[in-house]
């Protein structure tokens, strides 16, 4: 079997590894002239890290990243609504991760190219179609130049080509555009002092603000750490067209950003010097797509942000396709008809993250924050006044349980 992966960004790339731990052919065609480290922070819970360790990839994360030690939820005025230990220090048997997701695909990019070959990953082709029957698929690729399209022939075509997928627009003609919710957020890293436990992950905020910031590497100097920032605002109505293409390398400007800074007041970190020391920060529309009836038509299927794209709440966006890449590469294995094996990978898979796309829709765990804030915007003393302790709890357990990522699941799931 051969199988013909469209996109090299972590669900395409982590897709080809696993496809290779099982014994199957693959090749990966991604659009774009190199494979560059871009894009800002973000989480891989243990879920997503327990299958990244099984392909022996736990050492060079901690190189490229940070395990995270505690989830500290604020209100927009810094007052504590909960404090969750992650990873390790809740209980798994994996730890989480806090990383550049640019580090993350060179990471499993430099996987690739060490297992599969120095061309295993053809740069600079962009799928222009594909046609498919019973013997086979046959995707056509342009150069960047608009060249006449070549061919690939396989057994099967993944598309892992991301919130703006070609293949899905093939599958999907009449879809459109992705969906905005309203909210634009703004993003980017610097090197700051440490705060917390110098591992500590912090969101602030409620529906109409939020502020995001945590550690995604080592600082070059002593007591620093390279630092990931958020602040995700409500601009428009939810449901607008989206006032600009989803694209995770738009620069931000920083005067429009700057607006916004003084929502919050984090009494352990400046977030207001952070964002002003950073050199560079990123702009783009919270979007989603409505989760689709069916993946998989005969030898094509999708994977990742083509299938499921998400708001980016409960760090869940990167693991579920992680999770996906895992899926795929075992019904294809256990499954002689390649079409059988993609609708088993279908039936494992579009339920469960059709449930996180609705939940983060909803604001998935982040929802202790918007309620508190809904109860008390102006903050509170005492937190027993505004919200019981285990309604909260049961946010953040109920969501765990929805995407696969809870204590019992991740630490009794067959490896």
């Amino acid at each position: 079997m051969k199988v013909v992966v469209v996109g090299a960004g972590i669900a395409g790339l982590t897709a080809a590894l696993r496809l290779h731990q099982e014994g199957i052919d693959c090749e990966l065609y991604e659009q774009s002239a190199r494979i560059g480290e871009l894009g800002v922070g973000f989480n891989a819970l243990p879920h997503a890290i327990k299958e990244l360790a099984e392909l022996d990839l736990l050492d060079k994360l901690d190189e490229a990243g940070v395990r995270t030690r505690e989830l500290i939820y604020a209100h927009r005025l810094g007052h504590e609504i909960m404090r969750v230990p992650c990873g390790i220090e809740a209980g798994f048997s994996f730890p989480q991760f806090s990383l550049h997701r640019g580090r993350l695909q060179g990471v499993l990019w430099r996987a690739v190219r060490e297992r599969l070959g120095e061309r295993a990953v053809r740069t600079g082709h962009r799928l222009v179609g594909f046609e498919q029957d019973a013997g086979g698929v046959r995707a056509r690729f342009a150069d960047p130049h608009g060249g006449a399209p070549g061919t690939v022939d396989g057994d099967v075509l993944v598309g892992a080509d991301g919130i703006h997928s070609v293949v899905r627009s093939v599958l999907f003609p009449g879809e459109g555009a992705p969906r905005w919710n309203g909210v634009m957020m703004w993003r980017g890293a610097t090197e700051w002092p440490e705060f917390g436990t110098g591992l500590s992950v912090i969101i602030a905020g409620g529906t109409a603000a939020k502020l995001v910031i945590y550690p995604i590497a080592e600082g070059r100097a002593p007591g620093t750490k390279l630092t990931n920032w958020a602040i995700c605002v409500r601009t428009g109505q939810d449901g607008d067209p989206p006032p600009e293409r989803q694209d995770w390398s738009r620069p931000a400007d920083p005067g429009v950003l700057t607006r916004h800074v003084d929502r919050f007041r984090i009494p352990f970190v400046d977030h207001a010097g952070m964002i002003r020391s950073t050199e560079r920060c990123f702009e783009f529309p919270m979007c989603d797509r409505d989760p689709l009836p069916w993946w998989s038509q005969g030898r094509v299927t999708l994977l990742g942000d083509a299938a499921h794209p998400m708001y980016p709440m409960g760090s869940n966006g990167a693991g579920q396709a992680i999770l996906d890449a895992t899926s795929l590469s075992r019904r294809l294995a256990s499954h002689r008809d390649p079409a059988e094996g993609l609708r088993a990978y279908q039936d494992d898979r579009l339920a469960a993250t059709s449930e996180v796309v609705v939940r983060n829709r909803t604001g998935g765990p982040e929802r202790v924050i918007d309620e508190v804030e809904r109860r008390a915007p102006e903050g509170f003393s005492n937190l027993e006044d505004v919200i019981d302790a285990a309604a909260l709890e049961a946010i953040v357990t109920g969501y765990a349980k929805a995407s696969g990522s809870s204590q019992e699941q991740v630490n009794t799931r067959d490896r």
